[in-house]
């Protein structure tokens, strides 16, 4: 009976180490998830700053954002142009 004693031993050890591996893993994939939510709310943040100064400063940006606001109003106007071109496809 010693072996099988020593067996449930090693078992029951075992089987420990291997659930308190696994809980480790789910916490940490939990705190990830959490790391990746507020990444996105930073995001979110960032986009709506850019929105803000661009509508504030768009036409007379300070130069360090010249070539962004630039950019922005060129896309703009291509989605203007891109529209006006589905219209006259459409026979609008």
């Amino acid at each position: 009976m010693d072996f099988f004693e020593k067996l449930g031993d090693t078992i029951t050890t075992k089987g420990k180490e291997v659930t308190g591996k696994a809980k480790d893993l789910a916490e940490i994939a939990n705190l990830k998830s959490q790391i990746g939510t507020c990444e996105d709310v930073i995001k979110k943040n960032y986009i709506e700053i850019g929105r803000l100064y661009y509508e504030k400063h768009g036409l007379e940006p300070e130069e360090e954002y010249e070539e962004f606001c630039r950019a922005v109003a060129n896309a703009k106007n291509g989605i203007v142009d891109l529209e006006d071109q589905i219209q006259r496809v459409k026979g609008i």
